[in-house]
């Protein structure tokens, strides 16, 4: 079946934030299968720190949370497909860079990817569970050019 990538770009954030194409070159990466809808958001601190206080309980801003959706039927494509959003809190991503040493850009690619494969399933609950998506993370990663962002820091993700 051929990958078919659908990103929604949405800039909520005076903060600097990667241009949609590199947003659209990364998701697509971390498309494994099939045909996604997927809205990327990049919010400020008080967007974020709402949003993983009401869906995780959790008062702070983090870095990327991901909302996947059942799969629904799509008439103009004639076929079911994923959907889901991606809020990526541009003040933590840009802390986060600086404090583990990597580009804003190195660092946002990994969060898209993260958070892609999170609309796709995977999880890291478990040990074995982290172990498989952080080596696909890092395979997906490689074939966009970025270094492997596990190797000196883990990732707060």
């Amino acid at each position: 079946m051929r990958k078919r990538l659908y990103l929604s770009y949405q800039r909520a954030t005076e903060w600097p934030v990667p241009p949609r194409a590199s947003v659209l070159r990364w998701a697509r990466a971390a498309l494994l299968s099939g045909t996604m809808r997927v809205t990327v958001r990049f919010v400020d601190e008080a967007e974020g720190r709402a949003l993983n206080a009401a869906y995780r309980h959790k008062d702070y801003a983090t870095n990327v949370l991901s909302f996947p959706y059942d799969p629904v039927p799509d008439e103009a494509l004639g076929m079911t497909i994923a959907h889901g959003d991606l809020v990526l809190c541009a003040p933590v991503l840009h802390r986060e860079a600086v404090s583990q040493g990597k580009t804003v850009d190195a660092h946002c690619a990994h969060l898209v990817v993260h958070g892609m494969l999170h609309l796709q399933g995977f999880d890291h609950e478990t040990d074995e569970e982290a172990e498989a998506m952080e080596a696909l993370e890092r395979r997906v990663l490689a074939l966009l050019g970025f270094p492997n962002p596990y190797r000196d820091v883990k990732s707060s993700v």
